[in-house]
């Protein structure tokens, strides 16, 4: 084998070149005595044109064979426009088999047949599917660029453990029994969080690191068991600081990578981000509002209305213009159940026709109140409103949920657009079952202005927080941190631990406060989710090589599997089954 060239890479300026080429089959035609071959590398497709009766080789060729050739580079005469390649073909002079295949399981294509669990089963096939190929290269080079505009802007690549202290960081841990030290575990790392931190009070100044992370959540379509994070933190920067040099980062990953302008990337407060679009992490690719019903109904004699109002709750909703003849009760039922799965009760949908409102809940609308609403939102003939009721940021959601159902629905949203934000002034806490919780983590600042209201009002405490989002996904989170020891104490102790479990989980970190902490912040960027954005895929198990399924197993190695009485043995383990008694 001397490649010469790559397949995809060959154009009508190499037509009478000697090329020697390797790859996989991907189709082969015959055509009386004549085969057509596209052969495929990780560079694309280029085609192969073999006359059997000279190279009888030719007929023992299959889809994904390993093989080389030598040939010379001509003109097509009946060119394609949809390849790259489509204006040349290769005169084949030799062939030889390097390997041969068995008959796949799938299609090797970018359309495939294929179910989820077949392609992660088979994923070294999965891969050599040229989407695939494609959406890896594209988080290489994010990668690249990342990494390329941080080391300009004075960070360092530094690692930090995998196998460290089990410490709450907001979600469940994996533990790594110790052989050595029985009975004793390690925790695989949530994140670099401690570790960071430590390295400004160590004077390194500007941290970043393209981190694996291991979190034991239920699996959804952005979330893995072990995902990686591009992990930066820096000291002596403000808030405003730092976030401009983040969007510094961004713009060269948009314009260096995917070619495209450097994007706007408008800031939004927490509060008007679930008021406007029903979520802390909007997408704002599209124009489609939730709206406030309470002023119109304060003095509603409608139940569900009046009871949520004078409750201190408040009615969200939307408008869906000219939509009205989509909406039958199999429609009203589906979008019903949604809302329902985010904590409403039900959902308030009516349809405006010429004589007024119709649905089940037009007849407690009054005239007057009918009129309010189309002028209030501007209603016509065809419109559809949607209305929900309940607590403010959990009717938020559900509506937010719902604006994201009928956009998709209804063709809203431009494909292949990209529309950033960044969401601040977060929440320092809210309720949890056991008291109050940190929105972020434990080692999030609040706003200089707020610390006094940690002793009086917690919970209007707002956090220097802020997430990056991307098309309604939050790409990166962050904080600017407490450095200061005493503040540090107070927040773990608001979040409900003792003394005695601040040292004994955080005591390492606790005292290194006491020598002379830089202010400093950072964020972390979930690479694998910030990968699925920028390459339109569906899921984020397209743009990991080999990821878990929805079920939380490989089922190319089927991961987790059963360990061996001697691993357990050594590692001071025993199985114990579950049982009513011991559950």
């Amino acid at each position: 084998m001397n490649r010469t060239h790559h397949n995809g890479t060959l154009r009508i300026e190499h037509v009478g070149e000697e090329v020697e080429l390797v790859g996989w089959v991907s189709k082969r035609r015959n055509f009386g005595s004549i085969n057509f071959i596209d052969l495929r590398d990780r560079s694309g497709l280029v085609q192969l044109v073999v006359n059997h009766d000279e190279y009888p080789i030719v007929q023992e060729l299959r889809s994904e064979f390993v093989i080389s050739v030598k040939g010379t580079v001509r003109e097509r005469q009946d060119k394609n426009p949809k390849m790259l390649t489509g204006d040349v073909e290769i005169d084949v002079l030799e062939v030889t088999i390097i390997n041969k295949a068995a008959q796949t399981p799938m299609i090797i294509a970018d359309e495939t047949d294929a179910l989820e669990d077949t392609r992660l089963k088979y994923r070294y096939l999965d891969l050599r599917r040229p989407i695939m190929q494609e959406r890896l290269m594209k988080r290489a080079r994010i990668v690249r660029e990342m990494r390329n505009s941080l080391e300009d802007l004075g960070f360092i690549d530094i690692e930090t453990p995998m196998l460290t202290k089990s410490t709450p960081e907001g979600a469940r841990e994996y533990l790594v029994p110790s052989r050595v030290h029985e009975g004793e575990f390690y925790a695989l790392a949530q994140s670099p969080q401690i570790f960071k931190q430590m390295l400004m009070i160590g004077g390194l100044e500007r941290y970043y690191q393209v981190a694996r992370c291991f979190r034991d959540e239920d699996l959804r379509a952005d979330r893995q068991l072990d995902f990686t994070q591009v992990d930066i933190e820096a000291s002596f920067l403000s808030q405003e600081q730092f976030m401009e040099l983040v969007e510094g980062v961004v713009n060269n990953v948009m314009v260096n990578v995917l070619e495209a302008p450097k994007p706007a990337i408008p800031h939004i407060a927490f509060y008007d981000a679930l008021n406007v679009y029903g979520s802390d992490k909007p997408d704002m690719r599209f124009e489609f509002f939730l709206q406030d019903f309470g002023r119109v109904f304060r003095q509603s004699e409608f139940k569900v209305f009046s009871d949520t109002l004078s409750g201190g709750g408040v009615l969200k909703g939307l408008v869906l213009k000219g939509q009205a003849e989509q909406f039958t009760r199999k429609t009203i039922d589906k979008y019903t159940d949604l809302v329902k799965t985010y904590g409403l009760k039900g959902l308030v949908v009516l349809k405006v026709e010429e004589a007024g409102f119709n649905g089940s809940a037009a007849k407690f609308i009054t005239d007057n109140e009918y009129q309010l609403m189309v002028k209030e939102y501007d209603l016509e003939v065809g419109d559809v409103v949607f209305i929900g009721s309940g607590e403010w940021e959990e009717t938020c959601i559900a509506i937010g949920a719902l604006r994201l159902g009928l956009a998709n629905a209804f063709d809203m949203v431009p494909k292949d657009a990209f529309a950033y934000c960044w969401v601040t002034d977060f929440p320092m806490f809210e309720m949890g079952d056991e008291g109050l919780v940190a929105r972020h983590h434990p080692f999030t600042a609040p706003k200089e202005d707020h610390v006094a209201l940690l002793d009086t009002d917690p919970l209007g405490v707002t956090a220097q927080a802020y997430d990056l989002v991307l098309n309604g996904f939050e790409i990166a989170g962050g904080s600017m941190r407490i450095h200061n020891q005493d503040l540090q104490e107070k927040m773990f102790s608001l979040i409900g631990f003792t003394d005695e479990e601040i040292q004994a989980r955080f005591g390492f970190f606790v005292d290194a406060f006491k020598y002379g902490t830089p202010p400093h912040g950072g964020i972390a960027f979930g690479l694998d989710r910030y990968a699925m954005a920028l390459t339109h895929s569906n899921t984020i198990r397209d743009v990991i090589a080999f990821p878990k399924n929805a079920s939380a197993r490989c089922p190319l190695t089927n991961a987790p599997s059963l360990a061996t009485p001697k691993q357990l043995e050594d590692l001071h383990l025993k199985i114990v089954p579950k049982t009513k008694e011991n559950v």
